[in-house]
């Protein structure tokens, strides 16, 4: 072996050995340094829950959901708004929710769902709902084997229908395993002889009774102390009691970016140019389209739909002059009447629309109109072929019939095939749907109708406007470094100033404003007593056409509240006790042997109350409202004997049954049959309920969204 082969060998080792122990040093100074900080911080920031001991992360939910609202576009809901977006975020945190919770019960008993399971619940004689409901002929009503087994192979080819099919086999074996887990729990619960005798003891009388009843606050305040002990003692006894909401108090103001004169003069300026042009152009509808605002409609109204301002402009005829400008709500218009007809009113028409997609090019849509009309001027019946080749299925099973309607109510192409041809006149026309075949059955009587060209142009703020006013509220925010200086500054520059208060975490409005969402996300991370900043540190918030400065006044975070927080409410709880106490024992020192409740009540100065036909199943108690206590205390009274006192959520009661109704009751083998029907039920939700509870689910989505 030669010296350099040598040195080589042993160089490769040296180099791949240095190589290794570079990046062993590389990761431990990245696991030990900046690095893993700054991971730990995003890993952190972007966690959005906890569901047991399981962390949900930002990109693993919004994955879910981008699956979710893929398969929603899939189903032909194209157009996805505010409020639908919310609803399919709630569907996927409640989903992962449902499927990590029950994953480890599943597992823990055994519970699955195999391939040859699938196939029946899909293939077999007794299909799942969804397939049921997905491969339902929506003509007959009834299920189409055919076409699923077609799909099924289509998916074979098509990822599209491929990703379909397999949210909805999840969905499909989800649901079975559910099911599976549901029944087992619901089969595991037992009525017992004793559970029977007790509920039909509950409902086994009645009773009537007479009570008086002395108010807490009759009792002075002063008359019962409540030391600090006492308030740590019962908090320390009743901890959960006090869990929370994070909750946040916030004031804030706001800077209206509105039109300056110089933004009103530009489209002064331009507005007047633009009517001259107007005037002279020899394509209105082109110069409407390059030029305004707002595209050219091209309906015909009658003179009750022309704008008022309007109106005896456009009753002179005069197709030469340019109308305007005027002012339309915070826009500046021009109007030139384009055309003036006498049109029907309103037209009775059918058609056959041949939708343009991936079934139809538009040349075939063409030939096949064309073989459509040859058809019917030959006598074969319109009706017939709609019900038979329109894909409008709406008005399909009526033969195509769309009855009357008024001018403006369809798209402008078959508008005007309509109020433009004559009764009887069968023709064709494109929409951005397809080709139509249109019969005109009928029209009302011809009335003087005007096509209107305006140019519109709203008054908005120009760039200058909206840096002053940003700038007003960036030197507002800048000196606001303090509460008493925010609302010093306040005062100084006469600005009005909002208030919200338990602001929670999924809320998504504000007083005065609109969509401030991303405001309340910057809240919710900010303390008590600070100014409220974005993401990037910034003090000043663009929510629609206005600046805001805010203030947090108050940051109640998630959790057990600490004692001082809610000391004031444990002294209530503890000062209506010893109230009770008090009031207790003056019943006890007026209630003397041989005393009745009448008696009791004229030495008390107390009124006599009656109530009938109470049971433990009873609600509340006519003149003393929601008393447990109360109905409890009576239900299980003797006749004719003085009970009390009674410590209830109101006051102190006493009270006498003046008579006890016994009931027949329900047969015992029946009310058995249903309490087990009851009990299987609520085994369905209340054991998974259950397992949600004790899972401590953390919801911080608020941070994102």
């Amino acid at each position: 072996m030669s010296a350099i082969q040598f040195l080589r060998e042993k160089a490769g080792i040296f180099v791949a050995a240095l190589i290794g122990f570079s990046l062993f040093i590389f990761v431990v100074s990245d696991f030990f340094g900046n690095q893993r900080t700054q991971r730990i911080r995003a890993r952190k920031y972007y966690e959005i829950g906890k569901i047991g001991d399981e962390t949900v992360s930002y990109q693993d939910y919004e994955q879910k959901v981008q699956n979710l609202l893929d398969i929603y576009k899939l189903s032909g809901n194209t157009n996805i708004d505010e409020a639908t977006s919310e609803s399919l975020r709630e569907q996927v945190w409640q989903q992962m929710v449902r499927e990590r919770i029950l994953e480890s019960q599943y597992k823990k008993l055994g519970i699955g769902v195999n391939n040859d399971e699938v196939d029946e619940l899909v293939l077999g004689n007794n299909p799942h709902p969804i397939v049921l409901q997905l491969f339902t002929d929506q003509k007959t009503g009834t299920f189409n084997k055919s076409i699923l087994v077609n799909f099924l192979k289509q998916t074979e080819v098509d990822e599209t229908a491929k990703k379909y099919w397999l949210f909805f086999e999840d969905q499909i074996v989800n649901d079975r395993m559910s099911t599976k887990y549901n029944t087992l729990v619901a089969k595991g619960l037992f009525v017992t002889s004793k559970q029977v005798e007790f509920e039909k003891n509950l409902t086994a009388s009645s009773v009537d009774f007479n009570y008086i009843m002395k108010n807490y606050s009759s009792v002075n305040d002063s008359l019962v102390k409540v030391t600090s002990d006492e308030i740590e003692a019962y908090y320390g006894k009743h901890k959960e009691s006090f869990r929370r909401n994070a909750l946040r108090d916030i004031e804030y103001v706001t800077f209206d970016v509105v039109p300056s004169e110089e933004d009103i003069k530009q489209v002064e300026d331009w507005i007047s140019k633009t009517k001259t042009e107007f005037e002279t152009s020899t394509d209105p509808v082109q110069f409407i389209n390059l030029s305004a605002d707002t595209r050219y409609v091209g309906f015909f109204v009658p003179i009750s739909g022309v704008p008022s301002q309007l109106v005896d402009f456009v009753m002179k005829e005069d197709l030469k002059t340019v109308f305007g400008p005027y002012n339309d709500n915070g826009t500046l218009k021009i109007a030139k009447l384009l055309e003036v007809a006498d049109r029907p009113d309103s037209v009775h028409a059918r058609h056959i629309l041949l939708a343009v997609g991936q079934k139809r090019t538009l040349e075939k849509a063409k030939t096949e109109a064309d073989s459509l009309i040859k058809l019917i001027k030959s006598g074969t019946s319109f009706a017939t072929l709609a019900m038979t080749n329109s894909d409008d299925q709406g008005s399909a099973q009526l033969g195509g019939d769309l009855g009357w309607f008024p001018e403006g109510r369809m798209v402008v192409p078959f508008n005007n095939v309509c109020f433009s041809g004559k009764t009887g006149d069968i023709g064709t026309v494109e929409t951005q749907y397809g080709i139509h075949i249109i019969d005109i059955i009928a029209q009302s009587k011809k009335v003087r109708k005007y096509n209107i060209g305006i140019i519109d142009r709203k008054i908005i703020p120009g760039s200058a406007t909206n840096q002053r006013v940003y700038s007003e509220a960036s030197q507002f925010a800048g000196t606001s470094t303090t509460y008493d200086k925010f609302n010093q500054a306040i005062t100084e520059k006469g600005l009005t100033k909002r208030v919200a208060t338990d602001v929670a975490p999924q809320q998504k409005t504000l007083p005065g404003l609109d969509n401030p969402r991303n405001l309340i996300i910057s809240l919710l991370q900010a303390r008590a007593g600070s100014i409220v900043l974005d993401n990037n540190q910034q003090a000043v918030f663009q929510i629609g056409d206005k600046y805001v400065v805010a203030y947090c006044t108050r940051a109640q975070e998630e959790g057990i509240a600490p004692v001082n927080s809610v000391a004031n409410d444990i002294r209530f709880i503890l000062a209506k006790d010893k109230k009770a106490e008090v009031l207790s024992t003056e019943f006890t020192k007026n209630n003397q042997a041989g005393k009745s409740l009448d008696d009791i009540a004229t030495t008390m100065g107390l009124t006599v109350q009656s109530a009938t036909g109470i049971n433990f199943r009873s609600y509340s108690v006519p003149g003393a409202g929601v008393e447990p206590a109360l109905v409890a205390a009576a239900s299980a009274s003797k006749q004719g004997v003085l009970e009390g006192p009674v410590k209830g959520e109101n006051g102190v009661f006493m009270l006498t049954v003046s008579n006890l109704t016994a009931s027949t009751g329900e047969d015992v083998k029946a009310l058995k049959n249903r309490l087990a029907a009851t009990f299987q039920m609520r085994g369905s939700y209340e054991a998974y309920e259950a397992l949600r509870k004790a899972a401590n689910i953390v919801d911080k989505r608020y941070k994102f969204f």
